[in-house]
């Protein structure tokens, strides 16, 4: 009995997906809930499970196919066994050597390839690496793309000595952009040619923020199973600024203003992927330990490429923080269709007059990229003033002053 394998029925939002890569070859025996590919869209890596256990017996698209919902991708062969040669190679294929310039792949190296993410195992594949010979710096000893663009870079001049000696080649490496990349690429140009941004700055201490995370860190943590992060205060502080100014959490519709009466926070999470922006849900209701929780959680997802479409849709408001990089600046883009996006940066102790005296602050600065159309300077400034109100007396947030 053969069972047909198609790409599942995609989102309303999406309407193709890039089959990435296949997972098993025809003959190979596949287990009832395998993932056998990935399938890419332009906002998440969605797997493909095998409908039964077999043989794969057909593949009826290549690596690299676009595909839309319901097209036949494989075939199964319910209840069938793999060949026994292909289980037990004969001794002269198990002899001979790797074909000059490709990496030998056993069973440990093919194992290593599975918990790559779908754009290294790309690169890793295209160039005939061994995975196991690369260095490797994310997560758990997990690689990533940067690791492998890297060892590229080291390995070119070893691949064409002569060129490089000859002429003195500088190398250049082609590399497609993944579907989310591609999609980032759209949606800010797009931003930028159908709204009028305007960045504004300020500055915030955070002095009364890192007394209060350094007082109840411990028992914060103890008693809700998750760390007392900087990112909860902000999420809180930018609810009570849009309380006050709601056209910030506002977006347009043609020529209508779309006043939110709720509070869905995104919060940027930067993948080997890209950026994605998953979204904290009427965060106006939760507490600091539910936001952590929530915010941990979606990037863990992300960066493991299991984030559901559904935790990316939607949104009033953005939240990015590139001070983790060591951004001490930046003029963030809007996450359309919202109209405004707050930018964090780096914490750095400078010297600050406090009360006539000059005394070393905690300082960040802080950036709103809002849409001129419908927010004022006053309103973008004012929400400023406010976030950086709260967060330097994050008493008035429990207060509601």
């Amino acid at each position: 009995m053969t069972t047909e394998i198609k790409v599942p029925q995609l989102p309303e939002s999406v309407s193709d997906a890039t089959l990435v890569a296949w997972r098993k070859k025809p003959g190979d025996a596949v287990r009832r809930d395998e993932n056998l590919a990935d399938l890419e869209t332009d906002k998440v890596v969605l797997e493909l499970p095998a409908p039964a256990s077999g043989v794969l017996r057909e593949l009826k698209v290549a690596d690299g196919t676009v595909v839309t919902s319901g097209q036949l991708l494989a075939v199964i062969e319910e209840g069938a066994q793999p060949a026994a040669a292909a289980e037990k190679p004969a001794p002269a294929e198990k002899a001979a050597p790797a074909a000059e310039g490709e990496a030998e792949v056993g069973p440990d190296k093919a194992k290593d390839k599975e918990k790559l993410s779908p754009s290294v195992r790309r690169l890793v594949e295209e160039n005939r690496l061994d995975p196991g010979a690369i260095p490797s710096s994310g997560r758990d000893g997990r690689l990533t793309k940067s690791d492998v663009v890297g060892f590229l870079g080291k390995q070119q001049p070893a691949a064409a000595p002569a060129a490089a000696a000859a002429a003195g080649a500088r190398a250049e490496q082609r590399v497609p952009m993944t579907r989310l990349r591609q999609r980032i690429a759209q949606r800010m140009v797009e931003a930028q040619s159908t709204q009028a941004l305007l960045t504004s700055f300020n500055e915030v201490d955070l002095t009364a923020v890192q007394q209060l995370r350094a007082r109840y860190k411990d028992r914060f943590e103890k008693d809700h199973g998750v760390k007392l992060g900087f990112m909860s205060f902000f999420v809180k502080a930018c609810i009570e600024a849009l309380k006050k100014f709601p056209v910030v959490n506002a977006s347009v519709d043609g020529s209508d203003i779309v006043y939110h009466e709720f509070y869905d926070i995104g919060v940027a999470v930067s993948t080997d992927r890209g950026l994605v922006v998953p979204i904290v849900r009427d965060a106006d209701v939760k507490g600091f330990a539910a936001i952590e929780k929530e915010i941990g959680e979606y990037a863990k997802k992300a960066r493991a490429g299991t984030i559901a479409i559904e935790d990316l849709t939607g949104g009033t408001f953005t939240i990015t923080n590139g001070g983790v990089f060591g951004s001490l600046m930046s003029t963030p883009i809007v996450n359309a269709p919202q109209s405004a996006i707050l930018g964090m940066h780096k914490i750095q102790e400078r010297p600050m007059v406090v009360d006539g005296q000059i005394a070393i602050r905690p300082m960040m600065y802080l950036a709103i990229t809002y849409d001129h159309r419908i927010i004022d300077g006053r309103e973008a400034v004012q929400f400023l003033v406010t976030v950086k109100e709260c967060l330097e007396d994050p008493g008035r947030m429990l207060l509601g002053i």
